[in-house]
């Protein structure tokens, strides 16, 4: 099995049921993947919206669990593949394959998507369709990384006043501080 688009519809439903405010950025999204269900493929040239995955997993300390890109860490991010059987499986799937993370759970109520970015083509590097960040919310112990990872500086436990995407950091706070 992989992820189709009704599960990105269902997705998406469930997120902008609990942010409304949310809609209008996330609506082109939306018809994309309604119109490629009821049409089983895709008919807009590859002029659809790509989507990521990302597990944001925070430790008991709240931090955030980040990989080496670029000079410094970022959060990591996937495009769902065949053998993923949900979006919340793609984004956990490059953590197991890079860092071998483990023991990885979600709070009560917090199984669905914590956040849906969109970003324009001309500020991404993933071509010229727009991407959208898929985000699920997990929460891990330190020690669920391998140390050598951390030691050999593959991955960080970034503090979340250092997590550089606002909306994201935003939302964190509300949700684990509760501001």
């Amino acid at each position: 099995m992989s992820v189709k688009e009704d599960q990105i519809i269902r997705e998406l439903s469930h997120y902008l049921h609990e942010h409304p405010g949310d809609q209008m950025a996330l609506m082109p999204v939306y018809d994309a993947a309604l119109d490629h269900s009821r049409r089983q493929a895709c008919t807009h040239d590859q002029r659809c919206p790509l989507v990521m995955t990302a597990a944001v997993v925070v430790d008991e300390r709240d931090r955030v669990l980040c990989l080496r890109h670029q000079g410094g860490y970022a959060l990591a991010e996937a495009e769902p593949e065949d053998q993923d059987d949900s979006l919340s499986e793609a984004a956990l799937r490059l953590l197991v394959e890079e860092v071998g993370i483990r023991d990885v759970w979600t709070q009560p109520g917090n199984e669905g998507p914590f956040l849906v970015d969109v970003t324009p083509a001309s500020q991404h590097a993933y071509g010229p369709r727009l991407r959208v960040g898929i985000r699920y919310l997990f929460r891990a112990h330190a020690s669920a990384v391998r140390s050598s990872v951390l030691e050999a500086g593959a991955a960080a436990w970034v503090p979340l006043s250092e997590v550089s995407m606002p909306p994201l950091r935003g939302r964190l706070e509300s949700l684990l501080i509760g501001t």
